[in-house]
């Protein structure tokens, strides 16, 4: 297994109660989609938040939360957030928040 399925569940749990919400396998992990666009996911060493530009800075300053750079480069609009954030509710929450605000806001795909 790729990722850990306890912090899938965890966030299974988190969308359980959101429309929308549909499962993907990408990145050699799991990620959640809302209404077609990537919302966050969980991969070998942790989860990825969709934040968007505008709400990264507000994401990197969340303990356990940096920069995602699968590519060795940073990739704007997305964080990397640690497994002890992952598994931290109000870590998690924050960013999740963060997430929501910008994914919401896009059109359905």
């Amino acid at each position: 297994m790729a990722y850990d399925e306890g912090l899938a569940q965890i966030l299974r749990d988190d969308l359980a109660d959101r429309d929308g919400i549909a499962e993907k396998k990408m990145f050699g992990g799991i990620a959640f989609m809302l209404y077609g666009n990537m919302l966050c996911g969980v991969h070998k060493n942790g989860g990825m938040f969709r934040v968007g530009k505008a709400n990264e800075a507000a994401a990197l300053a969340i303990d356990g939360v940096g920069e995602m750079t699968f590519t060795s480069r940073p990739m704007g609009g997305l964080v990397d957030v640690s497994d002890d954030a992952m598994e931290d509710d109000d870590s998690r929450h924050r960013v999740m928040a963060l997430a929501l605000e910008f994914v919401t806001a896009l059109p359905a795909r």
